[in-house]
C-alpha cells in the first residue's frame, strides 16, 4: 500500500514507518468512497488526523503524540472508536451448530454472557479471520470480527446459514449497525462505573451484559479489548454514540486515541493483527494460537481444517510465530530474520519501538528449532544486521480483570 506523503507525515508528527502499511494510507481525494463511523464528525471536531483503514476513514491520532496516547492508555485510560468492526448476531435454536461449523472453539460450553476468541478456518487449516463469539443471555450469539475481512466473513456466514436452513435448521444472521467504542486502561472500570447501574466488579474478562451507559440504553458492555489492559468494548446504538463518547471524555482520566496507539499497544501485548501476523496460509498451531482450539473440538475434529490442524498439536510444524526483542534501528514488517550464521530463516510480520520497554519489539515466523525464548538471532534492517533475541509474549504483562 502506498505511503503517506511527506506533508502528511509532518502533519501527524509521528514515526508512521512504525505502523503497518494499512495504517499509512492517506485519505483518498474521493473521501466519499470510505465508510464513516457515527463518530466521524466527532473525530474531526477533536482534532483527529483521519486516514483510510480497511475501507473506513478513522483517526490515526489526535493532538497528542502517538507515544503520549500509548502511555496514557497504560497509566490511565483511552477511548478508541472501533465501529469499523463487523458486529453480527446469530439467531435460532441451531446457532451454536452454525458457529461450530465455521470456527475452532467450543461455543457450546460458553456460559450465558461468556465470550471467547476464536478463529474461522478453511479446509487447509488456514486462518480466515479471528473473531470474538459471545453466548448472550438474550438467546443469540454476538459476533465481532475484523473490518478488513468483512466481505468474506459475511459471505462465509451467510452461505452456511443458507446451507443449514435448506436442511431444515433454525438459524438466522443479523448484521448490526451499532457503533463500537473501546475504553481501555487501568482506570477504565472506574470511569465507566460512574455511568452504569451494573456492578462492574462482577463482570470479569470476556463476559458481557446489556445495560444503560451514561443515559444511553441498549448498550452491550463486554470486558475485553486489544491493548492488554483492563477495559471494555461498548456496542452502542449508532444514534447514541456521540452522546456516550462525549460523556466519557468529561472525565479527565479519558483521552481519545487512534490507530497508531492501538497498534503499538496490541504489539506490546503480543496480539495478532490479521493480514500481518496471521492469514489464510497460517494454521492456529503455527500462529501460536493452539489455545483457541476447544478440547472437545480437538477430539471430534469437526471444524474446517481439523485434519491438518489437530495432528500439528502433537507433531512438528515447520515454523512458529515468536516474539523478538532487539536494540538499534526499529524492526519493521518484512525484515528478514537470520540465524547467527547469517542465513535467512524467516521474516518479521509486525514490529515497532516499544514505548514502555524502550526497546524494539516484533513478531515473526521462524523454524521450530529457533523458537525457544532466549534464542539469539539476527534481524536485517536497512541491509544491516543487528542482534535480536526470541522473547516470550506478551512483551508487557497484561492486566485483564478476572474474579479472584
Amino acid at each position: 500500500m502506498q505511503r503517506l506523503a511527506v506533508s502528511m507525515v509532518s502533519l501527524l508528527g509521528l514515526r508512521l514507518q512504525a505502523l503497518p502499511s494499512a495504517l499509512r494510507r492517506p485519505l483518498s481525494s474521493a473521501q466519499d468512497v470510505l465508510h464513516r463511523t457515527p463518530l466521524y464528525d466527532f473525530h474531526l471536531a477533536h482534532g483527529g488526523k483521519m486516514v483510510a483503514f480497511a475501507g473506513w476513514s478513522l483517526p490515526v491520532q489526535y493532538q497528542d503524540s502517538h507515544i503520549a496516547s500509548h502511555l496514557h492508555t497504560r497509566h490511565h485510560c483511552s477511548l478508541f472508536d472501533v465501529s469499523h468492526m463487523l458486529q453480527s448476531k446469530i439467531h435460532g435454536r441451531d446457532r451454536v451448530k452454525l458457529m461450530e461449523s465455521l470456527v475452532v472453539g467450543d461455543i457450546a460450553e460458553l456460559k450465558p454472557n461468556q465470550g471467547t476468541l476464536s478463529l474461522f478456518t478453511n479446509e487447509a487449516g488456514g486462518i480466515l479471520d479471528d473473531l470474538i463469539v459471545t453466548n448472550t443471555s438474550e438467546g443469540y450469539l454476538y459476533v465481532v470480527s475484523n473490518a478488513g475481512c468483512r466481505d468474506k466473513d459475511l459471505a462465509l456466514m451467510q452461505a452456511k446459514v443458507r446451507e443449514l436452513q435448506n436442511r431444515g435448521s433454525d438459524v438466522g444472521l443479523e448484521v448490526m449497525d451499532n457503533a463500537l467504542l473501546a475504553l481501555q486502561g487501568p482506570t477504565a472500570a472506574q470511569v465507566l462505573q460512574a455511568g452504569v447501574g451494573h456492578d462492574l466488579r462482577t463482570l470479569p474478562f470476556m463476559t458481557s451484559a446489556v445495560m444503560e451507559v451514561f443515559g444511553v440504553s441498549g448498550c452491550r458492555v463486554t470486558r475485553c479489548g486489544y491493548t492488554g489492559e483492563d477495559g471494555m468494548e461498548i456496542s452502542v446504538p449508532a444514534a447514541g454514540a456521540v452522546r456516550l463518547a462525549t460523556a466519557l471524555l468529561e472525565n479527565s482520566e479519558v483521552k481519545l486515541a487512534g490507530l497508531a496507539a492501538r497498534d503499538s499497544l496490541r504489539l506490546e501485548a503480543g496480539l495478532c493483527l490479521y493480514g500481518n501476523d496471521i492469514d489464510e496460509h497460517t494454521t492456529p498451531v503455527e500462529g501460536s494460537l493452539s489455545w483457541t482450539l476447544g478440547k472437545r473440538r480437538r477430539a471430534t475434529m469437526d471444524f474446517p481444517g481439523a485434519e491438518v490442524i489437530v495432528p500439528q498439536l502433537k507433531g512438528q510444524v515447520q515454523r512458529r510465530r515468536v516474539g523478538l526483542i532487539s536494540e538499534g534501528a526499529p524492526v519493521r514488517a518484512h525484515s528478514p530474520i537470520l540465524n547467527m550464521e547469517g542465513t535467512k530463516i524467516g521474516a518479521v510480520t509486525s514490529g515497532c519501538p516499544s514505548p514502555c520497554l524502550k526497546k524494539n519489539v516484533a513478531m515473526g515466523y521462524v523454524p521450530c528449532e529457533y523458537s525457544r525464548p532466549g534464542t539469539p538471532l539476527l534481524v536485517e534492517v536497512r541491509r544491516k544486521q543487528q542482534m535480536a533475541m526470541v522473547s516470550k509474549m506478551p512483551f508487557v504483562p497484561t492486566s485483564y480483570y478476572t474474579l479472584k
